[in-house]
């Protein structure tokens, strides 16, 4: 006895001594991410200037993988067991996030929908909400990335597409004129060119749009993506060079009527539904027309005197003709960054960046480390808070706070040429031009959580079917599996159906077999851990599927009457297992484990809701207001009793209202003649507002109550894995199975 208790001292010291440490470890990680996230407020890089991830606390379940997924640093991080946003600036819409995330809690979109005013109105299938016949892809809808652009060129072909070309129409009318021969528009060109319609491409500089307009060998990152006429993108990454090149053969093979160099000055709809598409004095008609204008539009410029010398330039091309140069780089966003830090690797160069703000902010992490690497060893030169007031032919005149300036205000700096990166202006007067809106009011009314499903329906689903096949083979043997146990062993299916016996190993078998591929979804969820095969949103739903799989199957082994063993019970053991699972996963879709992160996003769900209220017509905008009072009564505002039972008797009390209620508004708004697609969004954003308002409300105990209950659906399957570890031992020992 008393070595047993040394033992049991030794065992609980180590454990309690790797609590502490793991304890210390997550806290000191905790003070890190919180100060990255202080740090990304500080500097503006917390918001994003155009798609970031949106998270759906409720679903998160805070297991890092789309931390470890995303191909930019920074960008999101785990905080109080959920993930979160901090440099979301960074984020430049690869979506890896999303498709890694085994529940669906990622969504990539653009954010402050019913407040901005530079992201066009459309329709899901890239359609303006204004002008029918009208199409927007790429950039200029909010969305970088090639893959990005390659994907909205194609779904608006293939629109275009499904909708008939009229009878007796001139032949002089295209099917479709697209604008912009980057990847969007030669996406959109070449799908279409490849479904029979009649084509043509306008573009005013040359094929490959902004892409070709990068400085030489800039890599551009891709992602593995099929492209009309049968070829495809296979890297994650191409040279600028090559992907044109790439373009430039698929141009040539499909013979795609393209024309560069030309002007386009606006397209207009007729009252007959043609468009009259206007470039450099001629006139084209066409069904449909396709803007892939880009976003960057024409070069930023700095309105000072000399600007109009020609040593200043809006791009850059080939930094290896620069050599033995001064230079001034003016402009503090990634292509400012790379140019001068491009420049800075000539021979004889002195580089000078010069940016308006104290410091950068919206710096991809690689660039942003490249750049203080550069500034620490002065092959280049910052002048922060600095502003150019004047070009001369031999130097550049800027207001800064630099100590370099005699005065304390201005600085002439030698200089020989000028890089104006600041930007471009938006082709947003050429879109309104044309009839496009920018107005939020004119956007469709969409839920904000358009995001992938769990896969946990799919899961149920697949579970049930191979359970009603259990039972049909457990009634057509009834005579044995009913009988007492006493009276089996003179069966004649006895032999062949206890748990020893022939079908008996192989339910036994098959329920290890799915055990194992039940704990396998650890290792793939596991960042650190090299095993990456599949999507982790599929793991996590044959996770839930194999354990209750590994259920049926421990049952039919058991010949469906555990005995007092260890096999028995481990068996009783996975039933617990199977229900604390399931009951830890239902209690998922109410928790926010963010610090106040359920409190703002229910303020942007009842935005959401209040904009959505107010599109309705006039005798209608009454049901708006009634939905959000039915939701301010079905969340239970007084605090919760400490009883377990009593919490978990409340969310189920509250879930049950909320049904009711909303139920009944479903039944007044059909009354009421509420259009379908009206009803159905106010009462989805209702529901989710509800779960939201729950979480809000009670979040110190929901969150206790998880992590509780969390905890301890760990080691039950700690406990039922030695327990079936100690059965398979037991039964090839003495089981007969080894000799």
């Amino acid at each position: 006895m008393s070595w047993v208790l040394l033992g049991l001292l030794c065992v609980s010291l180590v454990f309690f001594l790797a609590w502490v440490s793991v304890g210390r470890v997550e806290r000191s990680r905790v003070r890190r991410v919180l100060g990255d996230r202080a740090d990304a407020r500080a500097r503006g890089s917390d918001r994003a200037r155009l798609q970031y991830p949106q998270i759906d606390l409720a679903r998160c379940l805070g297991c890092a993988t789309c931390v470890a997924a995303c191909p930019e640093e920074g960008v999101l991080d785990v905080l109080h067991g959920q993930a979160v946003v901090i440099h979301g600036a960074r984020c430049v819409g690869h979506g890896r996030c999303a498709e890694e995330c085994p529940t669906g809690a990622i969504a990539v979109a653009l954010g402050d929908m019913d407040t901005r005013t530079d992201i066009p109105a459309l329709k899901p299938s890239f359609e303006t909400t204004t002008v029918p016949g009208l199409f927007l892809a790429g950039e200029v809808t909010g969305f970088a990335l090639v893959r990005t652009a390659l994907a909205h060129g194609m779904a608006v072909a293939r629109e275009v597409a499904q909708r008939p070309r009229p009878d007796g129409l001139a032949d002089e009318v295209l099917d479709l004129v697209v604008v912009g021969a980057g990847p969007a528009g030669l996406s959109c060109a070449l799908e279409a060119h490849a479904r029979g319609l009649r084509t043509l491409v306008l573009e005013q500089e040359t094929l490959g749009g902004t892409v070709s307009s990068y400085p030489r060998r800039k890599l551009v990152m891709t992602h593995p993506i099929a492209l009309p006429g049968g070829r495809s993108l296979t890297k994650r990454s191409y040279q600028k060079e090559e992907l044109v090149e790439i373009w430039e053969s698929i141009v040539r093979e499909a013979g795609l009527p393209l024309r560069t160099s030309v002007h386009f000055e606006g397209a207009r709809r007729r009252g007959d539904g043609i468009f009259e598409v206007a470039c450099e004095g001629e006139r084209l008609l066409a069904r449909h027309v396709c803007l892939a204008l880009g976003r960057r539009g024409t070069p930023r410029k700095l309105d000072v005197p000399g600007e109009e010398l020609p040593k200043v330039a809006y791009s850059l091309l080939d930094a290896a003709s620069y050599a033995e140069r001064r230079i001034l780089v003016v402009g503090g966003g990634d292509s400012a960054v790379e140019a001068a830090l491009g420049l800075a690797e000539q021979p004889g160069t002195d580089v000078t960046i010069s940016y308006r703000r104290a410091a950068f902010f919206r710096l991809k992490a690689r660039n942003e480390a490249r750049m203080n690497a550069a500034l620490e060893s002065g092959a280049v030169r910052g002048l922060f808070e600095s502003e150019v007031l004047r070009i001369e032919p031999d130097a550049v005149e800027l207001r800064t706070k630099d100590e370099r300036a005699p005065n304390g205000s201005t600085l002439s700096l030698p200089n020989d040429d000028v890089f104006v990166l600041a930007g471009g202006i938006p082709p947003f007067q050429r879109l309104e031009d044309c009839g496009v809106s920018f107005a939020p009011e004119d956007r469709d009314a969409v839920l904000m959580d358009e995001r992938k499903p769990s896969g946990l329906f799919g899961a149920l689903v697949f579970a049930l079917v191979v359970l009603t096949l259990a039972v049909g083979w457990l009634v057509a043997r009834a005579d044995y599996y009913a009988a007492p146990f006493a009276d089996r062993p003179a069966s004649s299916l006895h032999g062949v159906l206890k748990p020893s016996g022939t079908v008996g190993l192989v339910f036994g078998c098959v329920a290890l077999a799915l055990l194992l591929a039940n704990l396998s979804y650890l290792l793939r969820r596991a960042p650190r851990v090299p095993f990456r095969v599949g999507s982790l949103r599929t793991w996590m739903t044959s996770h839930v599927a194999t354990g209750l799989l590994t259920l049926v199957f421990a049952l039919l082994h058991a010949a469906m009457d555990p005995r007092d063993t260890v096999g028995g019970h481990a068996l009783f053991g996975l039933a617990i297992l199977a229900l604390t699972g399931a009951i830890g996963r239902y209690f998922y879709s109410f928790v926010p484990r963010a610090a106040n992160g359920r409190e703002l996003e229910l303020e942007e769900v009842q935005a959401e809701l209040a904009r959505l209220a107010s599109g309705f017509d006039r005798e209608n905008r009454a049901f708006g207001e009634r939905v959000r009072a039915t939701l301010a009564e079905i969340v239970p505002d007084a605090r919760w009793s400490a009883s377990l039972p009593r919490r978990i008797a409340l969310v189920a009390r509250s879930q049950w209202r909320s049904r009711r209620a909303l139920g009944e508004l479903r039944r007044i708004g059909v009354e009421e003649g509420i259009p379908a697609d009206q009803l159905e969004s106010a009462l989805a954003l209702a529901t989710r507002a509800q779960s939201a308002s729950l979480g809000a409300t009670h979040f110190s105990e929901l969150r206790g109550l998880l992590g509780a209950w969390r905890y301890f659906h760990r080691w039950v399957a700690l406990l039922i894995c030695l327990l079936i570890a100690v059965h398979v031992a037991v039964a090839l020992r003495y089981g007969g199975l080894l000799s």
